[in-house]
């Protein structure tokens, strides 16, 4: 991520999220409406509707919220592996772990994803998904492990 500007998105910004929004046609993210703002190696943003995941009880479902940071999180550490192991590299998921603070009730949410350790073979990401007032809804932590090509 290049841009310091929330509102503004540089090139690489742009193209990254262009990747991801092709890769995510035709998957879970995509039927639960999730767009991707902002990608890089570091990090992101994505966004999802509240509306259409919710729970029985009518608030945002948590399983809903642990599968936006996932996305961004994995896609970011794509990105991680193709940049140290080329652009045939994959990244696959070792852990995740949540907590809910608070529910989400309708909007959009937004996930934004940092990197916490960003090596060779290991990126994990933490990932703060707040609502529209910005407020914390969750925390969740993405481990994953970067590889290089089969080959």
């Amino acid at each position: 991520m290049t841009s310091t500007d929330p509102h503004e998105t540089s090139a690489d910004d742009q193209a990254a999220a262009a990747l991801a929004a092709g890769a995510l046609h035709g998957t879970l993210s995509e039927t639960m409406g999730m767009r991707c703002v902002r990608l890089g190696p570091d990090g992101g943003e994505m966004t999802m509707p509240v509306e259409g995941n919710l729970q029985p009880a009518g608030l945002l479902h948590g399983g809903a919220t642990i599968a936006l940071a996932e996305t961004i999180g994995s896609m970011a550490a794509l990105l991680q592996a193709r940049a140290v192991h080329g652009d045939e590299a994959l990244a696959v998921g070792t852990s995740i772990s949540a907590t809910h603070h608070r529910s989400g009730r309708s909007g959009i949410v937004t996930a934004h994803c940092r990197a916490l350790h960003l090596g060779r073979q290991v990126a994990s990401y933490l990932v703060e998904v707040v609502d529209e007032q910005e407020r914390l809804l969750s925390t969740i932590q993405v481990s994953t492990m970067l590889l290089p090509p089969r080959g």
